[in-house]
């Protein structure tokens, strides 16, 4: 006999015998649901946890029934327990301050709660509040009599805290003891890496601290091993899109350059490839700073410039490595772009990123690096421009009349959130990808090596179904999918 319903993690907290930790709960897979004329029923995943079951209701003075129920729904209530104890950050703000011994700051698995000291439940109270609020990173910023701490939520900044300045030290102090940073210096850059657990998640958190006037300012990148790596699937691209695509990266050899600004998901998309790639008769290898996520079946290379691991002296031994499939993290000087070419020319694949704004920039940058227009035509299979733009909210989205630039494209009606308690007032939830494909085609290719304009090549490009990102944007706005205010904060109007 089964519960048809499981009680709420309220009335779940209420059962918890005194003594017995969340944490315990979650390594054993049980919960208690319910109590009755002295007995205690333990949810369970499998009956070889019912003797440990009979030892938490033996604490609070009752025998124990079990109830199984599948593993999932079990963590999936440990989880929302953890949810409704994790609401710490307010809560030990007042209390922060008596933390005066900072030797016993040491690793603690994030999600628990059994720690003791404010200053850590503090940053793991931040940790968990940032990923169950779907964050990339978190901001930890001082001033001159204040702290501010801030997420980056679909891409986004918001504030979320303000904390007194007498925090700061602290708070620093237990973030580089969790990155293995040196505590006692603050007047140099220092970056690191930190592995946490939430239960059975597993997040990586890269860690920078810079100097600034006020105290030493830190950024946290949330690297979410779940949820981080996507297939080509997954990007979001339509159909067509996706099509052209796998029309390049099936080529044998060439270069497929992905651009945009920093944060815009081109790894996202180079992870993705590389995962459709990956097969034992290819061998694929890597140069990346930093890498971010395990590739099963890739060699994966990580720069480090002080110790002269440069991408170009990388390069150079990949060569000597036999591999089919190379992915260069960045293209940023020209001795890493010239390597990366001659590989493409002499039977690699190729496949790296790009700082420019569009897609047909990327010839124009190449050759302002000082690659020769022909090796750069002979190359070059494709280049896709990407960004990230925010989706409006499913649940108070709403229909309004159009105005500005949308409406001189013929648009009447768009689509905004209101804003409501699923998308936090902001009105959007999560971001989709508008990638704006440049293929060279022969025509193109021929052109390139001539040194034609931007201008030449894009009239080329449209013969084969090319779309600037501005044309992707406003029809998305015209699908409903985003904002037209969005849309220009990305794309812009150009």
């Amino acid at each position: 006999m089964t519960l048809r319903q499981m009680p709420s993690p309220e009335e779940i907290l209420e059962l918890i015998p005194a003594g017995i930790s969340l944490d315990a709960l979650r390594d054993k897979g049980m919960v208690p649901l319910k109590k009755s004329d002295g007995v205690m029923t333990v949810g369970m995943a499998d009956l070889s946890a019912f003797s440990e079951a009979q030892l938490i209701t033996s604490k609070a003075g009752m025998s124990c029934e079990a109830e199984i129920f599948p593993s999932s729904e079990i963590q999936q209530l440990i989880r929302s327990l953890y949810d409704i104890k994790s609401g710490i950050v307010q809560d030990t703000l007042s209390s922060i301050e008596e933390v005066n011994d900072l030797s016993e700051l040491v690793r603690q698995e994030v999600m628990s709660d059994t720690v003791d000291a404010p200053v850590i439940k503090l940053v793991n109270g931040l940790i968990v509040e940032s990923l169950r609020e779907r964050a990339t990173d978190i901001h930890i910023e001082p001033y001159e009599d204040r702290v501010i701490v801030r997420y980056r939520i679909d891409g986004v900044l918001h504030d979320k805290y303000t904390l007194s300045k007498g925090h700061q030290a602290p708070v620093t102090s237990r973030i580089k003891v969790m990155a293995n940073l040196d505590i006692a210096e603050r007047f140099v850059p220092q970056d690191g890496r930190i592995g946490i657990s939430l239960g059975d998640r597993m997040v990586d958190i890269r860690v920078s601290l810079l100097p600034t006037q006020h105290g030493e300012r830190i950024v946290m990148r949330l690297l979410d091993k779940a949820r981080g790596l996507l297939s080509i699937e997954e990007l979001g691209m339509k159909p067509d899109e996706r099509k052209r695509l796998y029309d390049l990266i099936r080529r044998p050899n060439g270069m497929i350059l992905f651009t945009g600004p920093t944060g815009s998901g081109k790894s996202t998309s180079l992870y993705a490839i590389l995962q459709a790639l990956a097969r034992p008769e290819v061998n694929i290898i890597t140069v990346e700073d930093p890498i971010e996520y395990d590739l099963p079946g890739v060699g994966q290379v990580q720069v480090n410039e002080k110790a002269g691991l440069t991408f170009s002296v990388s390069l150079r031994s990949i060569l000597r490595q036999d591999p089919d499939i190379i992915m260069i993290g960045e293209m940023r000087d020209f001795d890493t772009a010239h390597i990366a070419i001659q590989s493409s020319l002499t039977g690699h694949l190729v496949l790296s990123t790009l700082h420019t704004n569009d897609s047909i920039s990327a010839v124009t940058r190449l050759t302002d690096m000082g690659i020769e227009p022909y090796l750069v035509s002979g190359s070059l299979l494709g280049v896709v421009a990407q960004r990230l733009v925010r989706r409006i909210c499913p649940h108070c989205r709403e229909e309004v009349p159009a105005s500005g630039v949308v409406l001189e494209h013929g648009i009447k009606k768009v689509w905004r959130g209101r804003g409501c308690e699923k998308c936090q007032n902001t009105g959007y939830i999560g971001r989709f990808g508008l990638y704006e494909q440049f293929n060279v085609t022969p025509e193109i290719q021929a052109a390139i090596a001539e040194k034609a304009p931007s201008s030449e090549l894009r009239a080329m490009a449209r013969k084969d179904g090319f779309y600037t990102l501005l044309e992707l944007g406003i029809k998305a706005v015209a699908e409903g999918e985003t904002t037209p205010e969005e849309m220009l904060r990305v794309v812009g109007e150009v």
